[in-house]
């Protein structure tokens, strides 16, 4: 391993990672999972620039809410612009609107007592409440209600902004190309209450679409998309793993699921610790409960196609034989999990919605870390064996 300066990302250290995958590896799909959770979303570009770095270039890139987003200007970029680009739109949507920039923006705040790091916060998260941030969302005017009912008008901001970002930012005829990339952004139809996956194997994707999996009520609008209301995936799923998990044909894949909250933390000692857990555990969406379960699902999956080949020739003509062939699979699955942990900066309610700069950079930074330790782990990227065919590994266990 080798050390450099890396000109086009000054958030981190510019590390390089020689680490790549196994020679003679079988992955069929090296996919990267990206979570919802506004703000703290600037943790996924670190991750996937110690990815990049490492040259494991992912073929399927699957978000939900800001995990969407970051999918969007992944997928409409090309493999040398993505860290560039990432880094562009998140400078972009971390400033102010309107007025001037805050004071505390420009300045390093690393060695700053932890009184004067949350006061900092409560103001930067104060600012995104009451002037929206640059390119991403804008509050609107108190009379809007009082206009003409519509569901794409109820909200307190107004995300008009963040289709002309996402379209300055990332390439759509790139993003509609499935051969280069697989894309699959998670959103709710408020009409039906169903969860629905937007995918560019499926249809053409648009600004729209990552918009809707990002539009969180009662904050955001719903999007309209084909005559039908979307809002958020999170309402429904925050993390959309199983997307990738559940798919057909199954494929043997390597997985990096990326979250941004944790579903373990301590006990609340007051109302605001209590609304930050809360937060937590409803967005966590239980990562390790989806992976316990599609984990056994396999294992199920793998013994039956063992079984199958002990079944004489005579009896594999039964109609049971057929439908168990296609349920039985050796598919080999290895999931690398990391979930931003990280509490400088985030104590408090508004960790999500504080788009602080340094903020967003120390979570940068964080993401790059995080990686950067997991793929120093012998073996992770290996692939599993037959009989222990769906693994996973977490640097936080």
């Amino acid at each position: 391993m080798t050390a450099k300066l890396n000109p086009a990302c000054p958030h981190t250290s510019g590390i390089y990672q020689s680490r790549s995958l196994p020679e003679g590896h079988r992955y069929q799909v090296l996919a990267l999972v990206l979570q919802g959770g506004g703000a703290l979303g600037s943790y996924q570009p670190g991750v996937y620039q110690g990815l990049a770095e490492a040259d494991l270039h992912p073929n399927w890139v699957a978000g939900i809410s800001i995990g969407a987003l970051n999918a969007a200007i992944i997928a409409g970029n090309p493999p040398e612009r993505r860290v560039e680009q990432l880094r562009a739109f998140w400078e972009t949507i971390c400033q102010p609107p309107f007025l001037p920039a805050s004071p505390f923006s420009s300045l390093d705040d690393s060695h700053w007592p932890g009184s004067l790091i949350n006061m900092a916060s409560e103001w930067q998260a104060w600012r995104a409440m009451t002037e929206g941030q640059n390119g991403f969302f804008t509050p609107r005017s108190p009379w809007h209600a009082y206009g003409a009912p519509s569901p794409g008008n109820t909200s307190y901001y107004d995300t008009a902004p963040l289709k002309r970002t996402l379209e300055a930012f990332a390439d759509f005829d790139r993003i509609n190309d499935s051969r280069e990339m697989r894309v699959s952004v998670g959103a709710v139809n408020v009409r039906t209450g169903n969860f629905i996956y937007f995918d560019n194997t499926h249809q053409k994707l648009r600004a729209e679409h990552f918009m809707a999996s990002g539009s969180l009520p009662p904050g955001f609008p719903a999007v309209e998309i084909d005559g039908e209301f979307y809002w958020d995936g999170g309402v429904v799923s925050n993390t959309p793993l199983k997307q990738i998990l559940a798919s057909e044909p199954r494929k043997h894949s390597l997985v990096f699921q990326v979250d941004l909250w944790s579903a373990q933390g301590t006990l609340p000692t007051n109302l605001a610790d209590v609304v930050t857990r809360q937060k937590d555990i409803q967005y966590s969406s239980r990562t390790r409960m989806i992976t316990d379960a599609m984990q056994a699902e396999q294992r199920y999956r793998a013994l039956l196609q063992q079984l199958m080949q002990l079944v004489p020739a005579e009896q594999q003509q039964h109609a049971s034989y057929h439908r168990a062939q296609q349920i039985a699979c050796g598919r080999l699955l290895n999931i690398i999990h990391l979930i931003y942990q990280d509490k400088t900066y985030d104590g408090d309610h508004h960790k999500d919605y504080q788009f602080g700069p340094q903020t967003m950079r120390a979570r940068w930074d964080k993401g790059y870390q995080d990686i950067h330790h997991s793929l120093q782990q012998p073996h992770w990227l290996a692939m599993p064996e037959p009989e222990n065919p769906f693994v996973t590994h977490d640097i936080h266990r």
